[in-house]
């Protein structure tokens, strides 16, 4: 789905029916935050990101079609992709994820395509940790 940021609440609720907010946020949070907290009827949180930068652009172009359920398929980011995400968000599940993405694509993950987009992200977060994780990631010796 591509929406705008002031139209995506409405527009997830409408395109995806069954899912409800897993947080009371204001509509102002969610475009602020980029994301939206979904819960399916069943449960299971669903995270809709917002795109807004050039980055996010090109994830939304090299992403690829997940089958998710009979006769139904979710669009996903790649491997790497998702790295650069949670390398960024720079909290601690964010970290245990990188490292469980890490571990399960060992060997096939393009370090160099998410050192190239993660570097003007940590640059302006001012956050240099985020590069180290990544290093320790990338060889954990």
């Amino acid at each position: 789905m591509s929406t705008s940021p002031s139209c995506a609440s409405s527009a997830a609720k409408t395109s995806l029916p069954g899912l409800s907010s897993r947080r009371a946020t204001t509509a102002a949070s969610q475009r602020q935050n980029r994301v939206l907290l979904l819960a399916s009827s069943t449960g299971v949180p669903i995270d809709i990101a917002l795109a807004a930068l050039p980055f996010e652009e090109l994830v939304i172009q090299r992403s690829s079609h997940f089958p998710f359920a009979l006769e139904c398929t979710l669009r996903t980011c790649s491997a790497e992709d998702l790295m650069v995400f949670k390398l960024f968000a720079f909290r601690p599940r964010d970290l245990a994820d990188a490292e469980s993405i890490a571990i399960r694509q060992r060997g096939k993950l393009d370090w160099d395509y998410i050192r190239h987009h993660l570097i003007p992200l940590a640059e302006v977060k001012d956050e240099p940790g985020i590069l180290h994780a990544l290093d320790r990631l990338r060889d954990p010796r």
